[in-house]
């Protein structure tokens, strides 16, 4: 598991991620000084408790794929009329944050 300072790292990089906007784990682990680390930043939010209400289904990988299985990330992403593509996958050129 990631150091409890890594975890707080990206999860206060997830906390600014506006609503309407999504940003990739890769950059996530950019922003948190640690860019070769997109599977750690996906694997700290598999394990995140959801009653803290971090809005993680903003978060999506490189190329704007959803977590398979998690019908609730698409949801509340077309909830808050993020663009998706024929492929669905997210449309990042519309609706990228990069912080």
């Amino acid at each position: 598991m990631a150091k409890p300072e890594f975890v707080q790292a990206v999860y206060d990089v997830i906390l600014q991620i506006p609503e309407g906007k999504v940003t990739t784990y890769g950059q996530i682990a950019y922003m948190t000084g640690h860019p070769k680390n997109a599977r750690l930043v996906g694997n700290v939010l598999k394990h995140t408790d959801r009653s803290l209400d971090m809005p993680c289904h903003r978060v999506v990988n490189s190329s704007g794929r959803t977590v398979p299985g998690w019908d609730d990330q698409i949801r509340l992403l077309k909830k808050e009329q993020i663009p998706f593509k024929e492929n669905s996958c997210v449309n990042l050129k519309t609706c990228f944050w990069q912080g």
